[in-house]
């Protein structure tokens, strides 16, 4: 089976990119339709800080191609405000706003704040409210959910662990579902280190190898500084395609 790579940056809205990728000249109102032209799949991380109406929704939908899928980073009020607990309703109305890209909306990601520890019956818990036919993926900021046991339990639901590569937390390489789900924040210095082709070169290797029985592997660089994903974007999306 052949595994489904698709690859982005997390975000396209960064005014520094004008100079390295944008034309100097196009409107901002364009930028989504002329990112879609080199890439698959964005992003969306406006949606963590407020729920986007539902006619920006319909706009990221109309601007891109039949092909392009939105991966959505899902509020901090559910993960940071909420931290997971009672979050029935904010999560009901998220969803129905998310389910507005229709055949786009890829798989939702929840970050966790780093001074949520382990617990597992609230995951549990939390899990069980997440419909079927979704895609959700975990991203944990503490180190005490990186523990198999854990894995586990996101395996019994079909929820993706979201590996992240950063500097002073190490997430292992590991699949927990159908899909994965990985993000690349900057090895050296937080969003803002390049990757070297080696370095990119080396992961491509890694993945392919966790990525043996996956459907689809989704990736997303989010070191904007420089312009720095979108070329590592690049360079990955070549490694895996000769792979």
């Amino acid at each position: 089976m052949a595994t489904n790579y698709i690859i982005g940056t997390s975000g396209w809205h960064y005014e520094h990119w004008r100079a390295t990728f944008y034309p100097p000249k196009l409107a901002k109102s364009s930028w989504l339709e002329f990112y879609a032209r080199h890439f698959h799949t964005v992003e969306l991380n406006a949606s963590f800080y407020r729920l986007p109406s539902e006619d920006a929704f319909k706009t990221w939908h109309r601007s891109t191609p039949p092909d392009f899928t939105f991966a959505v980073k899902v509020s901090r009020f559910i993960t940071h405000i909420k931290r997971l607990r009672n979050a029935e309703e904010p999560l009901h109305n998220f969803l129905e706003r998310a389910q507005i890209l229709g055949e786009k909306l890829g798989p939702l990601l929840y970050q966790l704040p780093p001074g949520l520890h382990r617990d597992d019956e609230v995951l549990e818990s939390f899990l069980a409210q997440l419909p079927h036919g979704w895609r959700h993926a975990f991203e944990f900021r503490h180190g005490s959910w990186l523990d198999d046991e854990v894995f586990q339990i996101l395996r019994q639901h079909n929820v993706g662990l979201c590996v992240f590569d950063m500097p002073k937390l190490t997430c292992p390489l590991v699949a927990t579902a159908d899909f994965a789900y990985i993000r690349f924040h900057g090895s050296d210095a937080l969003y803002s280190s390049n990757y070297s082709d080696e370095e990119l070169a080396d992961w491509a290797k890694k993945i392919t190898q966790m990525a043996d029985t996956l459907k689809t592997v989704y990736i997303y660089f989010n070191n904007d500084i420089e312009g720095f994903a979108l070329n590592n974007a690049r360079t990955i999306r070549t490694y895996l395609q000769a792979k």
